[in-house]
């Protein structure tokens, strides 16, 4: 057969036979995709197709990597975690900040935060001798301020504290409040008015076996590490209050700061910025990490009354070297009146805008130097001016006053002037005896 079709033989009722071509099978007519949703399957096809085989490759790429760097499969969130605390907690860095809770800093740093209170006398402009009478005795009254301190270190008979120098400045009496709120009377060991630091130190053998168990020394963080938007605590005496603790974000690192009304401002230093609540009281508290390390010392000096959520803190990093050199510094207490060394000169501030205007250096002008005094033998002249006094820099005549009376008359210190020579200045170091004056116009 041509046709090459099946054929079925049929027998009749004589005996013929004869065959009949079958009828082809009928197909089921295939359906028809409209062209659309056609080549939208074939994509979805191709797409799942890649998707395993990407599947497959990365999966033996990312085995193959975790390999060779060491992971395990097996370690869990929960011990990376845990891993972290572990290792936050024996004094070790992290690159995720925020590893322990608010409340965890603030019970491990509070021992070592202090208060400090400054007492001073101060004479006073009485309402009779503002409108021309006077009185034989100038009036005189007791003032008090109050901030915070860290405890940094320790030597073999002293507790030392960093502090803001604003914080001790012009004090009479210095008084260090510990976290068992016990009082111990405190000594000035140095400062830097130019940084606004200083050291100040209680000794050792003054403090109770309960007071030393309760406090704990700081420990000391890299501010160069900071980031934008990390978070830190802020803890200090505000507003005398007693310590409390306030918490934020950095808002600015390496802000750079200028205040014309301040002529003791560095304007070339830089601080953290951070929206914690920093209030009077607090200057000279820590500025924590969440690691609970200190990673600044907190200024409210340096805030404003007119804004919110802008305090400031000078960097650790930046200070550190300062501290050190003011940990080391010679303690020292005030020395009586009639002990007391001055550098017989008669002198005046040259502030930020008189340097800028007449461009002298900012410190101490010597406007005379009294005649056989001590600072005439030591080659000290007229327009001479004084930056630093026994290695602190000095910028106004009353933070002189202030440094003089922890020296005797007869003792032997460096000053650092900036001497006049055709309209420029050229830095030199002198040594001077200290002499004994009762001018009311000296330095002392």
């Amino acid at each position: 057969m041509s046709d090459f079709r099946d054929y079925t033989e049929y027998t009749d009722n004589e005996n013929n036979s004869f065959q009949v071509p079958e009828m082809p099978k009928q197909r089921k007519p295939r359906r028809r995709l409209p062209k659309k949703t056609s080549a939208l399957m074939k994509k979805a096809g191709a797409i799942t197709l890649s998707a395993m085989l990407f599947g497959g490759v990365a999966a033996g790429a990312f085995q193959g990597v975790n390999y060779l760097s060491g992971y395990s499969r097996n370690t869990s969130a929960a011990s990376q975690q845990a891993n972290l605390i572990k290792a936050t907690a024996t004094g070790g860095s992290s690159d995720a900040a925020g590893s322990l809770d608010v409340s965890d800093i603030a019970s491990a740093a509070m021992p070592s935060i202090v208060s400090i209170t400054n007492k001073s006398v101060q004479e006073v402009q009485s309402l009779f001798s503002a409108f021309g009478y006077s009185f034989q005795q100038p009036q005189t009254e007791e003032t008090e301020s109050c901030g915070s301190g860290i405890i940094i270190g320790k030597n073999d008979t002293e507790l030392l504290i960093v502090t803001n120098n604003h914080v001790v400045e012009g004090s009479d009496t210095l008084s260090v409040s510990f976290i068992d709120n016990q009082v111990y009377e405190a000594q000035i060991k140095g400062t830097d008015a130019d940084n606004d630091l200083a050291v100040i130190a209680v000794p050792l053998d003054s403090i109770s076996s309960d007071t030393i168990s309760s406090i704990a020394i700081a420990t000391i963080g890299d501010s160069d590490e900071l980031q934008v938007g990390e978070q830190v605590v802020a803890i200090g005496n505000a507003l005398g209050y007693g310590q409390s603790v306030t918490t934020g974000i950095v808002s600015a690192t390496n802000r750079t700061l200028s205040d014309a009304s301040d002529s003791s401002a560095d304007t070339d230093a830089t601080y953290i910025q951070t929206d914690a609540a920093i209030n009077p009281g607090n200057s000279g508290g820590a500025l924590l990490n969440m690691n609970g390390e200190v990673i600044g010392i907190n200024s409210a000096k340096l805030a404003s009354t007119e804004v919110e959520g802008m305090g400031y803190a000078i960097p650790v990093s930046r200070a550190s070297d300062i501290i050190e050199r003011l940990m080391n510094q010679t303690t020292r207490s005030k020395v009586s009146e009639d002990n007391r060394g001055t550098l017989d000169i008669q002198c005046r501030d040259v502030s930020s805008a008189l340097s800028s205007a007449y461009g002298i250096p900012e410190g101490v002008y010597v406007a005379e130097v009294n005649k056989g005094g001590a600072a005439e033998q030591a080659g000290i002249r007229q327009g001479y001016v004084i930056t630093k006094f026994d290695g602190n820099s000095v910028t106004t005549t009353e933070q002189l006053k202030d440094t003089l009376q922890y020296y005797s008359s007869g003792e032997k210190v460096t000053i650092t002037v900036q001497v006049p020579d055709n309209g420029t200045y050229s830095e030199q170091t002198l040594d001077i005896t200290l002499g004994s004056s009762n001018t009311d116009n000296a330095a002392a």
